[in-house]
């Protein structure tokens, strides 16, 4: 067996979790990071380059929604037939991928491109950020198909016990994307500036790179993946037990896209600075949610594995160290944000008007992270076990039924504050409820040990 594959049904579950974890929270903190880099140098284009890249933020997490959702839909099939000793079947989700992902990329393409302007003014775009907006959305989408797979085929390498490889795709994403962003905003040597077209061809070319070093990792030998042309044939069956747990992940990230739409749309009255502070704050709070993600991406693919298997009992004590890391993880960097908000916020930004809106938004902000830790290692234990239905509808409660109607509420009567306090709430009133649901799944399967 390959160094770098995992054994998930023996030895101790701290040790396997933090190997399954930390790639994956490496990996998206990379991501995070060059979303920072992104704001960084657009900030010194102006605040409405920045307002652009917010508005476009949710139609990108829509593209992005296709891709991990298909792609949790994937892993947790691959990972459960890995489990139950069916190679073969996994194997065959990766044919399944390659056509999921090229197909659905071509749709994107088609569809943006035809409809640009109206989604973008769906999307809350006004004045003079659509200009910009629109220059950003017509350059990325046609980074869509490889962006698709690279998110689709990140599942199937956690799923395989290859958490590294994983990793190492998205850093090289990130990379390059990062490296290839001031050259092409402000232009450098031969390259003419390109302002924020410019960060969105690199986008491009980092989403091609991933893809191939993706495709790479896939085929490398020793792999359970065994690639043959006939497993690029549609298999129904497969696509069907993908997007049984895929597609409630497909809704949950969709549903998140409306959220964005829906801060937009209040947000656009408070002026294209509080716009801008919402991508900031989005950002900064990212690269800790991040974290919880990464420890819940470990979770997933434990919990199927364990799951296929019937080692109960490994899977809940699985679930239960994950829980307590990410609260203690969550106190902590909550103290630190609330502690150094400024100094975070400088260095993001040198507009002292905006610092203003951004300082107060994101001591506010921040106080989800004490119950969103729990949430998200409580879903994904529900996608490991393939039922995305109860994944979607416990996230469909906390931001469709609780942060929804808040964001229209709260600013009524704390104005600007209102807004920033309403996914605070929304998630502790969620946790509750996700914790009910959590005891009463946990409580079946310790009877059926």
């Amino acid at each position: 067996m390959n160094r770098t594959q995992l054994d998930f049904g023996t030895g101790p579950i701290l040790p396997l979790l933090l190997k399954m974890s930390w790639p994956s929270i490496a990996a998206m903190l990379a991501m995070a990071f060059y979303n920072l880099i992104d704001t960084f140098w657009l900030t010194r284009l102006s605040p409405q380059a920045i307002a652009a890249l917010t508005i476009c933020f949710p139609i990108h997490m829509l593209f992005g929604a296709i891709g991990i959702g298909t792609g949790v839909g994937a892993g947790s099939f691959a990972s459960r037939m890995f489990g139950a000793g069916k190679d073969v079947k996994a194997a065959q989700t990766a044919g399944q991928v390659i056509i999921l992902s090229a197909l659905l990329g071509l749709i994107i393409i088609v569809l943006t491109i035809r409809y640009h302007d109206i989604i973008l003014k769906i999307f809350g775009a006004t004045g003079d950020i659509l200009p910009l907006a629109r220059q950003y959305l017509y350059t990325v989408v046609f980074g869509a198909p490889f962006l698709l797979f690279t998110m689709m085929t990140n599942n199937l390498l956690r799923a395989e016990g290859k958490p590294n490889e994983s990793m190492n795709v998205i850093i090289a994403m990130s990379v390059t994307g990062m490296v290839l962003d001031p050259i092409f905003i402000f232009g450098w040597g031969p390259v003419p500036p390109m302002g924020i077209r410019g960060a969105a061809l690199a986008a491009i070319i980092a989403y091609f790179i991933a893809s191939v070093l993706s495709f790479y990792y896939l085929q490398l030998k020793p792999t359970k993946y065994i690639l043959n042309w006939r497993y690029l044939i549609p298999n129904f069956s497969i696509i069907y037990s993908v997007y049984q747990t895929g597609f409630p992940s497909v809704i949950v990230n969709l549903t998140f896209g409306l959220v964005l739409i829906v801060y937009n749309y209040i947000l656009g009255y408070f002026g294209s600075l509080a716009i801008a502070t919402l991508g900031l704050c989005f950002r900064i709070n990212g690269l800790v949610v991040i974290v919880f993600f990464g420890i819940g991406q470990g979770v997933m693919p434990l919990v199927g594995f364990n799951k296929g298997a019937g080692l109960h009992q490994r899977m809940i004590e699985t679930v239960n160290i994950a829980v307590k890391i990410s609260v203690i993880f969550s106190a902590i960097v909550f103290l630190l944000f609330e502690l150094f908000a400024h100094p975070i916020l400088l260095l993001f930004t040198n507009e002292a008007e905006l610092r203003e809106i951004a300082v107060p938004a994101l001591r506010i902000f921040v106080t989800m992270l004490l119950p969103v830790g729990p949430i998200l290692v409580w879903i994904n234990m529900f996608i490991g076990l393939g039922k995305g239905i109860t994944s979607m509808i416990l996230l469909m409660i906390r931001d469709a039924l609780l942060l929804i109607p808040t964001l229209f509420l709260l600013p009524t009567f704390f104005g600007l504050n209102g807004v920033w306090m309403a996914q605070p709430l929304s998630n502790a009133l969620a946790f509750f409820i996700i914790l009910f649901w959590t005891k009463r799944e946990l409580k079946m399967i310790t009877k059926a040990i």
